[in-house]
Parts: structure tokens; C-alpha cells; sequence
């Protein structure tokens, strides 16, 4: 057995990978309470904590390379975002106005934006995870959502001064700030997964059609668009 294919104290591969989607779970399960911990006592504003949680949901990728692939592999990276799903449902629907996750994953404290955007993201991260597992189009649309989209409007609401709108007012230093953070992203999160498909041509291509996007979305249905976009063209170029 090489280092390669060695796991976490020479467990059984599916245990290894269990053992990797229990810590996605305490990555995962620590970001509110931080959040929280910010937003309460330093007055952390809630739109950028929400994009913080954004930005940290997106990188849960980072734990794909510890994943032996077998059977179960497409699952257990995603089990973590299935229980988010029915958490967000629950909260959405009957949450107080005092819980974590509408104290730092929504805009306006209303429990219902849980069951828009916050809901599209995790159930997308399902099926990159699982449809597209340890693939360029699923590494890139959760790079590209992940960065990208948590950057822009932390950038473009406190530095955006060139204005413009199409559905919604953006702005071109969000749009740039969305380019960049995607880019970087994904170009990292390819090569560290699967960097037999590291291709920076092809990566800048897509980041900038998913800036377009971005620029072109309705606040919510960008969770939807941008990584639809980034898939249709992945599997495409």
C-alpha cells in the first residue's frame, strides 16, 4: 500500500471515508456558531457574514482529495449537505428570529431567504458532489459559486462605485472582484483535486462567462445559473 493509497490509521477504506465526512461535518457545523460569535459580539455586518458562510460552505471541496474513491465516496462527501438541506427546510419554515443560522446566513433576518439561495447552493453542492464527483465541471462550479459569488457582493457593496443594471443594480468592482475570486479558485481547487484537468486557458474562459452571468442574475437564481453555466460549458470545451 503506498502513501498514495494509504488511510487514516490503516482503517478500511469505507471507514477512512467515513471518518473524512465526519470531519466535513465539523467544519461545516463550526461555521455558524463563529459567525454567530462575530455577528453578536464584534458587529460583524449580516451580509458579510452571510458570504463568509458562503465562501466556507463552497470550499468544503477541500476534503475531496481525502476521499478514497469506492462505492460509497459520492455519498459521504455529500452527506454533510444533505443534512442542510432538511436543516434549512426546518429553519426556514420554523425557525425564531434569534437562531444562528438566520442570525448569519440571510440578509434581512427574515428565516424564509433560508428556502431560497442558501437552499440552491446546498442542494447544487448535492449534485456536483455526487453527479459530478471528484469531476472538472463539479470542482469548478463549486470553486467558481463558492468564491466568486461570496467576493462580489462583499466587494461591490462597500467598494462598488461604478454602477450598472440589468435586473439588478451590480457593480463593475463586484464584477471584477467575482472574476478574480473565481479564477483563483478555481484554478487552485482543479489542480489540488484533479490536476490532470488543469487547464488555465479553459478555467479563465468559464470564469469569465460566469461573471457574465452573475452580472446578468436576479439576486437567489444565481446559486441556480452560475453553476449550470459552468457545467453546460465544462462538459462542453
Amino acid at each position: 500500500m503506498t502513501a498514495m493509497d494509504s488511510t487514516f490509521f490503516d482503517l478500511p477504506v469505507l471507514w477512512h471515508n467515513v471518518l473524512v465526512m465526519l470531519l466535513t461535518f465539523v467544519y461545516v457545523f463550526s461555521v455558524p456558531p463563529l459567525m454567530d460569535w462575530l455577528v453578536t459580539n464584534h458587529g460583524l455586518p449580516r451580509d458579510i457574514s452571510r458570504k463568509i458562510t458562503h465562501i466556507c460552505a463552497g470550499s468544503v471541496i477541500i476534503f475531496l482529495p481525502l476521499f478514497h474513491d469506492c462505492e460509497w465516496s459520492r455519498f459521504l462527501n455529500i452527506a454533510v449537505f444533505a443534512v442542510w438541506t432538511i436543516l434549512l427546510i426546518q429553519k426556514g419554515l420554523f425557525a425564531a428570529d434569534d437562531d444562528q443560522a438566520v442570525k448569519t446566513m440571510t440578509r434581512t433576518g427574515d428565516k424564509r431567504e433560508l428556502l431560497k439561495g442558501t437552499l440552491y447552493f446546498v442542494v447544487v453542492a448535492m449534485i456536483c458532489g455526487t453527479i459530478y464527483y471528484k469531476e472538472f465541471p463539479g470542482v469548478l462550479a463549486m470553486a467558481v459559486l463558492g468564491w466568486g459569488d461570496g467576493l462580489a457582493p462583499i466587494v461591490g457593496t462597500r467598494m462598488g462605485r461604478m454602477k450598472y443594471k440589468i435586473l439588478c443594480e451590480k457593480s463593475v468592482e463586484g464584477s471584477l472582484a467575482f472574476f478574480a475570486g473565481a479564477l483563483l479558485a478555481g484554478l487552485f481547487f482543479v489542480w489540488l483535486i484533479i490536476p490532470e484537468a488543469w487547464d488555465p486557458v479553459k478555467i479563465s474562459l468559464i470564469a469569465l462567462a460566469a461573471t457574465i452571468v452573475e452580472g446578468l442574475s436576479p439576486k437567489e437564481v444565481d446559486n441556480i445559473l452560475i453553476p449550470a453555466v459552468v457545467i453546460g460549458l465544462a462538459a462542453v470545451m
